[in-house]
């Protein structure tokens, strides 16, 4: 797990926030920087074919198993469209979307194979070490993809810096070929009509049979706001931000992308330990607020002129809660999903959790071109209301769990999440 979330995390930034800051110095505007660098909407959108990959075996590569043969597809496909964007520069643009798009794309289908690959390897008790340490690979990924990448940048051209990334991806590949394969029974379908009926339409009414209707979309409205906050500040937009108040590429990827990193983890245990001993509600709801208090650093952070102390203070408070937040809504998410629809359920869940703040972010120059940057971090962390708002609703409706224990509607006491 650790070697598979190091590789969900390493086409991340890449396709995101890394890219920004090669955009940037090819001197395109703002506004047309967070539209590309949102490439990483495909992650938000990976549900759509998720019911492919849990599913479908794939010819060939399907001998390595359902779960693995997509892993190395995957793998393969991030592998070359590092490549090619080495290859192409933003200097021919057209082309060069085109497969940060696609680069994207197999990184999120990476994402519903290594989701659904961690829950049906081991037992519900087993789950919380393994997000652990997958959530440490993840995070290693991250300092290479963000702080190591900016370094390099600072010393040698962009396309070298993709192709040393590219070179990277090999290790999971490494992984993937000595891991097993899970021991999960799977329903064979016949005919295309039983496996869209199995693929498509039962994991929804599956989730709707178990929390009934009303409950079941007041759980995917408080899954779709509850992160908004920590993902309205990606799709590039932080990237001119950084640079705009007189820091190095060196100095942002130190503090951003390495120290950053770790205080996250930092959170990460925090998390762990609060759900050990309050279970996933109160902290769950902590996440939430801090994760939009913690936005509000960055205001202060502005007129900054390279103050490097003041990067690193913003950073901890941000990273911390980003950590601490991350950790509690994944054990949640990962509580709700029936392991008969694995990866189509995780990834609707997954993916709900990032869309509404990936559309913020998709628009985030144009608002910071109107508003300035001020404003526009008061509207991140202002549109986390709603989401403390729902789950005060929810509250007395559902029964957390501690950890993966379930989740179940106070009226339905049978049913497991």
């Amino acid at each position: 797990m650790f070697f598979f979330g190091f590789a969900s995390g390493m086409p991340f930034l890449l396709v995101a926030g890394t890219l920004a800051y090669w955009l940037t110095e090819n001197g395109l505007e703002l506004k047309n920087i967070t539209l590309i660098a949102s490439a990483g909407l495909t992650y938000t959108l990976k549900f759509l074919w998720a019911p492919l990959v849990d599913r479908w075996r794939l010819p060939l590569l399907g001998r390595f198993g359902q779960r693995r043969g997509w892993l190395l597809l995957a793998l393969g496909v991030v592998i070359i469209g590092l490549l090619l964007m080495a290859h192409l520069t933003p200097g021919r643009l057209a082309p060069f979307i085109w497969v940060t798009l696609l680069t994207a794309f197999a990184g999120a289908t990476l994402d519903i194979a290594v989701d659904a690959y961690r829950i049906e390897i081991a037992p519900q008790e087993s789950q919380g070490a393994l997000l652990a340490t997958y959530s440490l690979g993840y995070r290693i990924a991250l300092i290479i993809t963000g702080m190591l990448a900016l370094v390099l940048a600072d010393h040698v051209p962009w396309p070298q810096v993709y192709v040393a990334m590219a070179v990277f991806m090999l290790i999971p590949v490494v992984a993937v070929l000595i891991a097993s394969e899970p021991d999960v029974v799977r329903v064979r379908m016949t005919t295309w009509a039983q496996g869209l009926q199995e693929g498509v339409v039962e994991p929804f009414l599956d989730f709707f049979r178990r929390f009934g209707a009303a409950l079941a979309l007041a759980l995917l409205a408080f899954i779709l706001l509850a992160k908004i906050s920590d993902q309205s500040l990606g799709g590039g937009i932080m990237a001119p931000f950084y640079l705009g108040q007189g820091f190095t590429k060196t100095e942002i990827a130190t503090v951003t992308k390495f120290y950053g990193i770790w205080v996250g983890l930092g959170g990460v245990f925090l998390a762990g330990i609060a759900i050990a001993r309050w279970g996933v509600k109160w902290p769950l709801l902590a996440g939430i607020v801090l994760g939009a208090v913690s936005n509000l650093l960055y205001v202060w952070l502005i007129g900054a002129d390279g103050d490097i102390w003041k990067l690193t203070l913003v950073i901890s408070g941000e990273n911390l809660a980003q950590g601490f937040q991350g950790t509690t809504l994944v054990a949640f998410l990962s509580a709700l999903v029936n392991q008969r629809f694995t990866a189509t359920q995780y990834a609707l869940f997954s993916s709900l959790v990032m869309l509404p703040g990936k559309l913020l972010s998709a628009v985030s120059g144009g608002i910071v071109e109107q508003t300035g940057y001020g404003v526009y971090f008061w509207i991140t962390a202002l549109v986390a209301v709603p989401a403390v708002v729902l789950f005060f609703w929810l509250a007395p409706r559902i029964r957390f769990g501690g950890g993966h224990e379930a989740a179940t509607g106070v009226d339905a006491p049978d049913t497991q999440a």
